[in-house]
């Protein structure tokens, strides 16, 4: 049994001990009723750290997502994220010091701790870390691929994001109005227009007609807007479809599908399993220690948790392992699809058992790439057995 029915069947346990408390049912009651409706994904950032931007840029989801602008962090507010939300993107300029102590209180629990599968750290005014120059956001993707491997980091989320904010929103939401400006400014002589593109100040003084771009796009957006339009963009839509890979959008969106939407019943498990204990530890009584109980066999023995870190971890380099090998983990592990039938897609389960069995006791193997097999091996193990 996956831990998302395993939570399904202890919130109606507890429902059960706890019919006579209605504050107690009702909580438990909204914590199944979450079951069926889409992931809540909260944006969490500190003040000036562009979290609406990002909003405003991804935009909706439909079926699969409910975004919340969430209040800055604070020790008020933290709790509330904690449980409102099935999944976190926190917003930081640079991922150290200071800006990870809301992830550290995010974790601060012992089932969050046991399933710290719940967050990406974006870096989300990624053209400010080069500048505004047209290689800052390459700069600001190599940085986030380094900090994705920091050890401070891996037990804290799924993934690091570069993402240039207004360039993504702007892109999303592109006008007739600001192409045409963008096209005109594109015509000047690279040599003439090229120190109005040094400094907003600068940029301020090209025309009054073309302030509200800085607004929009940023001097970094302008300058890679302008480039585009050089070179390939003829046209409003080839414009914005180009603008959104380049500022980090395309990328923040596949790693939300791959961490969050596509394991999204395992991100509600987890939810409802921190609403549970809010329950067992406010409301205490006898006839729901077995219930108890039962949660935490259910953390011990939540194998879900352990694959969607594995999953992470390969696919942000924390792990690597020979290519043929590290295919397979992935479809295993399911990567491409959770039920059986995708995982086991041109695949002999047999032979992989013990391909994976061989391979984990492979003597040149270091720690990280024993426990990944350890890992892909209980998958199989768990399909043989009908346990998946």
């Amino acid at each position: 049994m996956n831990v998302a029915s395993r939570a399904r069947g202890l919130l109606t346990q507890a429902l059960g001990a706890y019919q006579d408390s209605p504050r107690a049912a009702n909580w438990l009651g909204r914590q199944l009723e979450r079951f069926d409706e889409p992931l809540r994904l909260a944006v969490v950032g500190p003040p000036r750290s562009g979290k609406s931007t990002l909003v405003q840029a991804i935009g909706e989801i439909p079926g699969e997502l409910t975004l919340i602008d969430a209040p800055p962090p604070a020790p008020d507010t933290i709790e509330n994220i904690c449980l409102e939300a099935d999944a976190v993107l926190y917003l930081v300029r640079h991922p150290h010091g200071a800006d990870l102590d809301f992830l550290y209180t995010l974790q601060d629990h012992p089932i969050a701790r046991a399933a710290a599968v719940n967050a990406i750290v974006v870096l989300s005014r990624a053209d400010e870390l080069g500048g505004g120059r047209l290689e800052a956001l390459i700069s600001a993707r190599r940085l986030a691929r380094r900090y994705r491997c920091e050890p401070e980091l891996r037990g804290l989320c799924q993934d690091v994001v570069a993402v240039a904010g207004l360039l993504a929103r702007a892109g999303r939401n592109l006008s007739q109005p600001e192409y045409d400006a963008l096209a005109e400014l594109a015509r000047i002589e690279r040599a003439k227009l090229e120190p109005y593109l040094l400094s907003a100040d600068r940029f301020s003084t090209i025309s009054p007609g073309h302030a509200t771009l800085l607004e929009r796009f940023g001097l970094f957006g302008i300058r890679v807007a302008i480039s585009l339009l050089r070179q390939e963009a003829r046209s409003l839509t080839e414009l914005s479809a180009e603008l959104l890979p380049r500022s980090g959008l395309s990328e923040l969106l596949e790693s939300i599908d791959g961490n969050f939407a596509q394991r999204r019943e395992v991100l509600k498990a987890r939810s409802a399993l921190l609403g549970l204990e809010v329950v067992l530890r406010m409301e205490p009584r006898p006839a729901a220690a077995a219930i108890g109980a039962e949660l935490e066999r259910t953390l011990a023995s939540a194998h879900d948790f352990t694959e969607l870190r594995l999953l992470a971890a390969i696919r942000t380099g924390r792990v690597s392992l020979p290519r043929d090998f590290q295919q397979e983990a992935v479809q295993l592990v399911g990567g491409h699809g959770v039920g059986p039938a995708e995982r086991l897609a041109e695949v002999d389960l047999s032979e992989s058992i013990a391909r994976w069995r061989e391979f984990a006791e492979s003597p040149g193997l270091g720690s990280d790439q024993r426990r990944a097999a350890a890992v892909v091996l209980r998958s199989c193990e768990a399909m043989a057995s009908g346990a998946l």
